[in-house]
């Protein structure tokens, strides 16, 4: 038997974090058995279901790799197959019409609140067989009255639920479009899927898809329920605890590495190991070694995996990531060093790709403005001499190599009798437009004569105008 499994998000917003994390287990098992992995949009709710979503959605997969083997399929395509099988259970008895107008099912539902019951629909039309004109009816599926649902959950492990606490839900609405309990059943049959993994918030949906199941004749597939994650206070995540898009973590500068690493370990582990490779989370992830309980997310240890990977990562790799923020920024690699030199400087002293952007601007663009307490400290008067006597040295070198700009700095400083410091720190200044960057020989080497000489000329002449 082949595995399949499915990721199948309703595209009414972005791909927030939990679905990207049941997407990932999702992909991460097919992998692992072998398998296929297929995206269907759930988008039958016309009222809320947008192009920009889809496009949110497949944008976000694409972000993190994870690529399916079929797919997208779409449901509003397959409207047409759902009446079929609508039609198949009116035929057998397991469905029917049901006329109730919303003023009586609201009426209903008050006086099961009123006597402190469980609001449900109470089968009034269940047995009959006449119709209410000018009612448009829906069409409810005919649950079972007696017996129970039970079914082995890959996480939670063997659950049950008693038939008579569900009541005959609507498969069809008034206007015959198929409601999400129908669709997602006849999908998940044609579909041939083996495991169905999703949030658990979908748990109280399945003994009733269990049912129209059976009443198919089909098998359901394995299911297993993900426990939901918790922001840092214990409370479901959501937009207050920050980002919770999949696309806005790459805009504040994580890798999709990271990103993955740590939404694999929300629930799951391998021991105490850390971080994981794609091979190694295909190669260890198990379904059934998901951990049943809630996780909390965290983003400082997502900051340390995006800077173990902006680390560890190859540059090259690590520049096409960076491409998309330095484009944002409007700069121009083409007129500068070679993006990988610079990330092999800079990335020991970033956390993100957005610092990693806006620290490495002046390699490819001059400095407009100068820091003003840095400009207060080192762009002085008693500076001047300093740094036009250094240009000087700079200029006369023979070859632009970090050891010779090195032993410049230290001669310039000697021979004003003063600290390295203060010939390194304003021409940092001058370079940068603060006192921040990696050892400034090797900064200065990267950056080039070019631009660092006018550099150098260009804050001469700001500090003989102030």
């Amino acid at each position: 038997m082949t595995i399949r499994t499915r990721f199948a998000p309703s595209p009414t917003g972005y791909l927030h974090v939990g679905g990207a994390r049941t997407a990932l287990f999702s992909w991460l098992y097919a992998r692992k058995q072998g398998g296929r992995f297929v995206l269907r949009i759930e988008d039958t709710d016309l009222a809320r279901s947008t192009e920009a979503s889809v496009n949110a959605i497949l944008e976000g997969m694409n972000w993190l790799g994870l690529d399916y083997d079929e797919g997208p399929f779409y449901q509003t395509q397959r409207f047409d197959r759902y009446k079929e099988v609508i039609a198949q259970l009116l035929a057998q008895g397991d469905a029917y019409y049901c006329y109730c107008t919303k003023e009586e099912l609201e009426t209903l539902r008050e006086q099961q609140r009123a006597n402190k019951e469980k609001p449900r629909y109470d089968g009034r039309w269940r047995d009959r067989t006449d119709s209410r004109p000018g009612v448009e009816p829906v069409i409810r599926f005919k649950n079972p009255l007696t017996g129970v649902v039970t079914f082995r959950d890959a996480i939670r492990g063997e659950v049950t639920f008693n038939n008579s606490e569900l009541d005959d839900l609507i498969i069809a609405r008034a206007d015959g479009t198929p409601t999400y309990n129908l669709t997602v059943v006849v999908d998940d049959l044609d579909m041939g899927m083996t495991h169905v993994i999703r949030g658990d918030d979908h748990i109280n949906n399945t003994p009733r898809q269990i049912n129209i199941f059976n009443a198919l004749g089909a098998t359901p597939p394995v299911f297993a329920h993900v426990p939901m994650i918790l922001g840092d206070d214990g409370a479901r995540l959501s937009k207050r605890h920050g980002a919770v898009s999949v696309m806005s973590y790459r805009d504040e500068g994580y890798l999709p590495e990271a990103l993955l690493n740590y939404l694999v370990r929300l629930g799951w582990s391998h021991g105490d190991q850390e971080v994981f490779s794609r091979e190694e989370m295909i190669q260890l992830f198990d379904i059934d070694d998901v951990n049943r309980a809630a996780s909390s997310f965290n983003t400082e240890k997502l900051i340390w995996l995006n800077q173990h990977y902006i680390k560890h990562s190859e540059p090259a790799y690590i520049a096409e990531h960076l491409q998309w923020h330095l484009e944002k920024r409007d700069l121009d690699i083409s007129n500068g060093p070679a993006l990988t030199d610079v990330i092999v400087l800079l990335r020991e002293r970033v956390k993100t790709l957005v610092e990693l952007a806006d620290s490495c601007r002046y390699f490819y663009q001059d400095v407009e403005e100068y820091d003003e307490k840095a400009a207060k400290k080192h762009l002085t008067a008693d500076s001047l001499p300093i740094l036009s006597d250094f240009l000087s040295r700079l200029q006369a070198l023979p070859n632009w190599q970090a050891a010779l700009i090195h032993s410049e700095i230290k001669a310039c400083a000697e021979a004003f009798g003063v600290g390295m410091g203060k010939v390194a720190q304003p021409v940092r200044v001058a370079l940068t437009g603060n006192t921040v960057s990696p050892s400034l020989d090797l900064t200065l080497a990267l950056a080039g004569r070019l631009r660092t000489e006018s550099a150098i000329r260009r804050v001469i002449n700001w500090i003989e105008k102030e």
